[in-house]
């Protein structure tokens, strides 16, 4: 059984402990310490890292209450070696993690929903609960949750009897034998955990409540506290600042300034599909429809303009109408069609020769080849003859 320090001092960040063993592992080595303040991974917390004597711990997990550590050198046996968290990563998570029992403290109490899945990742925290919450419910939780962090409520560890137990409310998502370590936060939260906390709910900072999505029925809400909340801010206020310097708005007008300029766009877009229809019915007029297979090639086709064009020469007379969008190193996007004849045999042919994509019906088919400009003319040659019987379809 390995003493958790862990648990006398939530603070403590240094301790020396001596080796009990030290066994080889696949790409690492297995510690066992008499007594260690690494927290090892459980209860929706990721585990612990820092340094025991010269060497790096990358990892720390619990069986039958000894505690394991992965490093990355071998330790002697029955020797005292000093240890030494990163404290800057344990904070943020005792952040985040008293943080969370505050938020479902709050949901449960005002909602009654449990929360029913925890995630504390290395950049981000996940709180699931079983019951639909409403933005506006989101921001009263958010406010009551800081509200919490405002009145630097002690954090209390409880160990209490199984007769103390029986008559406590407390919140647990599974059975648990033994001794049942509780958590409370005065007012908000009593909840069953093995997870080392803040000492006082000031030492959060923050919480904010970043996003919610619906998941399983329930709602799914991502959560940042104290210094992840904070650099949360600073990346958003440096954006903000810089789109403000972009559009020349003040800090707190630029939602309004990038509405102004989503209108505006719409509108320019609005012009710009009138001007281009304008703009294809003059290149219409002037493609000759001369040849069985009209092609052309526009690298400033976008959209469904290919297609336009191509019904365009169809209705002007073409009798097979071949429109290629893009360029010889990106490739061309392609449409094909005709009111008298089969076109797919043609997809096919372009397809399989130039590692291209695509088909459709009788009278029209789409697709995008790699290749040139003059290879696809030399495939579309084959088709030009009148005479050529492989582009025909009967009629019924």
């Amino acid at each position: 059984m390995t003493e958790k320090l862990f648990y006398e001092d939530s603070h403590r960040t240094e301790f020396t402990a001596k080796v009990i063993s030290c066994e080889e592992a696949k790409d690492d080595f297995c510690v066992v310490l008499d007594q260690t303040a690494f927290f090892p991974e459980g209860g929706g917390q990721y585990a612990d890292t820092g340094i025991l004597g010269n060497t790096e711990v990358t990892d720390v997990h619990e069986k039958n209450d000894v505690i394991f550590h992965s490093v990355t050198a071998p330790l002697e046996v029955g020797s005292i070696i000093s240890g030494k968290i990163n404290w800057k990563e344990r904070f943020e998570k005792m952040q985040q993690h008293t943080g969370e029992h505050i938020v479902s403290g709050i949901v449960h109490e005002r909602f009654g929903y449990n929360n029913v899945g925890f995630h504390l990742g290395a950049d981000y925290c996940t709180m699931d609960f079983d019951g639909p919450i409403s933005k506006a419910q989101l921001k009263e939780i958010e406010t009551a949750a800081n509200e919490a962090v405002y009145r630097n409520l002690e954090v209390e560890v409880l160990y209490p009897s199984k007769e103390e137990l029986k008559d406590m409310d407390y919140r647990s998502k599974i059975e648990i034998e033994g001794q049942v370590r509780i958590v409370k936060i005065p007012g908000y939260d009593v909840c069953a955990c093995c997870a080392p906390h803040v000492k006082t709910t000031g030492e959060i900072g923050a919480v904010k409540l970043v996003s919610m999505v619906s998941y399983k029925g329930g709602e799914r809400i991502t959560m940042l506290c104290g210094r992840r909340a904070m650099r949360d801010y600073e990346k958003k206020d440096a954006m903000t600042k810089e789109i403000s310097t972009m559009l020349c708005a003040k800090e707190y007008e630029v939602a309004e300034a990038v509405g102004r300029l989503k209108n505006e766009q719409t509108r320019m877009k609005s012009q710009i599909a009138e001007l281009q229809q304008k703009l294809l019915k003059f290149c219409v007029a002037e493609i000759p429809v001369d040849e069985k297979i009209v092609t052309v090639f526009d690298g400033s086709l976008s959209g469904n303009l290919p297609r336009e064009m191509m019904n365009q020469l169809l209705d002007k007379g073409a009798v097979i109408c071949a429109v290629f969008a893009g360029t010889d190193e990106e490739g061309y996007r392609y449409v094909i069609g005709s009111r008298s004849e089969d076109v797919r045999s043609i997809s096919k042919t372009l397809n399989s020769t130039l590692e291209g994509r695509g088909g459709g019906k009788p009278e029209m088919v789409q697709g995008s080849v790699k290749g040139t400009e003059d290879a696809v003319k030399e495939i579309i040659a084959r088709y030009q003859q009148p005479d050529d019987k492989s582009c025909s379809r009967k009629k019924l």
